[in-house]
C-alpha cells in the first residue's frame, strides 16, 4: 500500500509538472508568435508557485525586466529561444521519469503474478 500510494503522488506531480511545460510551450510559442506585434509584452508562467498551487490551469504573468522596443514590444528571442531548450530538456526528464516509474510499476506486477 505504501508505494502504491508513493507511486500515485509521484505520478500526480509528474503529471502536474508537465502539465506546466505544456502551458509555458505554448505561452513561449505565442510570444514568438507576436515578436513584431506592437504593444505585445512577454507572458510566462511562475513555475514554483503554479507548483506548489496545483489547482486548476496555470496562470500567465507578464515577464518584467525585459527591455522594451520602441513600439512597446518586449518578446526577446534569444530568451524565447532558451526557454524552448530548456523546456524541452525538462519535458524529456520528466518522460523519462514516468517512464522509468511505468516499467517499475509492470515489474512489481510481473513479480506479484509469478508467486
Amino acid at each position: 500500500m505504501f508505494w502504491g500510494g508513493m507511486l500515485d503522488r509521484l505520478s500526480g506531480e509528474l503529471e502536474r509538472y508537465m502539465d506546466l511545460l505544456s502551458a509555458r510551450q505554448k505561452l513561449v510559442a505565442s510570444n514568438i508568435a507576436n515578436v513584431d506585434t506592437p504593444g505585445y509584452r512577454t507572458q510566462d508562467i511562475d513555475f514554483q508557485a503554479e507548483f506548489q498551487n496545483a489547482m486548476g490551469p496555470p496562470r500567465a504573468i507578464a515577464v518584467d525586466g525585459l527591455p522594451v522596443k520602441n513600439d512597446g514590444n518586449n518578446v526577446s528571442l534569444d530568451r524565447e529561444s532558451r526557454l524552448l531548450a530548456e523546456n524541452d530538456l525538462r519535458f524529456n526528464v520528466a518522460s523519462n521519469l514516468m517512464r522509468q516509474q511505468i516499467q517499475a510499476v509492470r515489474s512489481a506486477i510481473k513479480e506479484g503474478q509469478g508467486s
